[in-house]
């Protein structure tokens, strides 16, 4: 019987592959996941860590907000970068997706 092959050394950290898939076009956490092969919740972690990061590098983390897609409300306030739960005007949960970016 053989031995596994040891995983593949990874030359960028997590962190870094995102800051280079960031620099691409306004994404998603999902979209960000699953190009820089980290989970949603994961991708959301390091996002907030690298919005604190940004500001000592004179960049930025441009968030375009969630919008309801029924009644037009837009999460402008909303400091989380998860996606919201529900509107707070209709209550409807057809919602979509924060979207990032690199400035």
């Amino acid at each position: 019987m053989s031995e596994p092959f040891p995983p593949p050394d990874r030359l960028q950290s997590d962190r870094e592959r995102l800051q280079q898939v960031l620099s691409t076009e306004p994404l998603s956490a999902r979209a960000l996941s699953q190009l820089a092969g980290l989970s949603e919740r994961d991708v959301v972690d390091h996002l907030q860590h690298l919005q604190k990061s940004f500001k000592a590098h004179r960049r930025r983390l441009m968030v375009t907000p969630a919008t309801c897609l029924d009644c037009q409300f837009i999460f402008q306030k909303r400091a989380r970068l998860t996606r919201p739960g529900k509107c707070p005007v209709c209550r409807s949960t057809h919602l979509s997706e924060p979207l990032f970016s690199l400035v």
